[in-house]
């Protein structure tokens, strides 16, 4: 078994998915990742701390690419605005990266475990727009609703993109549009 491996972090994750895909996510275990993989356990543990972080490696820095993006938007932009604006860009960096969507998703929904780690990963992501708003002089309250509003937005349009709606820009648009057609039939 190869010791070092500069494929070693993506053969990992195709044959995480793989065995997820398999046998279901609680009955892999890293050493049968690692097996798959051609590698070893301690390989394994070099790139990912668990077999939970092959489907959410990278998603640590979502929280502050967002705040830098909602920090670095128009001035003049409305919270919301900047918000969206933020997640769409940030979104559309993340979706040109991000393979296998629609089977991570899957992998996830079937797993209590991966869904409460994507519902902290959403909440950390709403936190950090929430903040970097504030930072913009938006009161707690308006800054509270117009960044989680943003994110039932954002995973609307990464629902559409796992599904295969087509390019996530696309998808976001689509969500953005719904939000509004809703808001229009509340008045």
């Amino acid at each position: 078994m190869a010791r070092w491996d500069a494929g070693a972090p993506e053969r990992l994750r195709r044959a995480a998915l793989d065995l997820f895909g398999e046998h279901g996510y609680d009955a892999v275990t890293v050493t049968q990742i690692a097996e798959r993989a051609g590698l070893t356990r301690r390989t394994f543990h070099r790139y990912f701390p668990d077999k939970r972080e092959i489907l959410f490696a990278g998603s640590e820095r979502l929280p502050l690419a967002v705040a830098e993006a909602v920090l670095a938007a128009d001035p003049e932009l409305a919270p919301l605005r900047s918000a969206l604006s933020a997640l769409r860009e940030v979104g559309t960096e993340v979706s040109a990266i991000v393979t296998d969507s629609e089977r991570r998703r899957a992998i996830i929904e079937s797993s209590a475990e991966l869904l409460e780690r994507e519902r902290s990963k959403s909440a950390e992501v709403t936190a950090a727009l929430q903040g970097a708003l504030e930072r913009r002089g938006v009161g707690p309250a308006e800054a509270h609703l117009a960044a989680r509003v943003a994110s039932i937005v954002s995973e609307e349009a990464f629902g559409r993109w796992a599904d295969g709606e087509g390019p996530f820009p696309g998808c976001f648009d689509a969500a953005e549009a719904a939000l509004h057609a809703v808001l229009r039939s509340c008045s």
